[in-house]
């Protein structure tokens, strides 16, 4: 199985950017899809962006296409949501997660990820 550990969160305006970061350890971290995903008070977690254990595919959410790049270094068994033009409405706790199963595509339920990090809280502020 996989460790995750997501830091990188913080208190910024709308407007800014943000970068977070997820570091895995344990099993080969390319045997493994990443998500990011958020959940905000009151409300279910929410699928923001995956991307390919390769690095060549990635996926988002249409409220953060345009604003927000996942990327992953698999040197550094890290994966990366880099986060522009935040808006209040971006503020949850953001989870990394990974996905073993390589022979489908990307997914964005919450349940097709077996292992998640702790989660870092995002506040933006208007």
């Amino acid at each position: 199985q996989v460790q995750l550990v997501e830091s990188g969160g913080g208190l910024v305006q709308a407007g800014d950017s943000l970068r977070l970061s997820c570091a895995a350890s344990g099993r080969t971290f390319t045997h493994y899809h990443m998500g990011w995903f958020r959940q905000a008070p009151g409300k279910e977690r929410e699928f923001v962006a995956a991307v390919a254990w390769s690095g060549t595919n990635t996926i988002y959410a249409d409220s953060v296409k345009g604003r927000f790049t996942i990327s992953r270094d698999n040197a550094k068994s890290t994966v990366y949501l880099q986060m522009n033009s935040l808006k209040p409405e971006d503020t949850a706790v953001y989870y990394c997660a990974a996905d073993g199963d390589l022979f489908t595509t990307l997914k964005t339920t919450p349940f097709s990820y077996a292992y998640w990090g702790q989660g870092t809280q995002v506040t933006v502020s208007s």
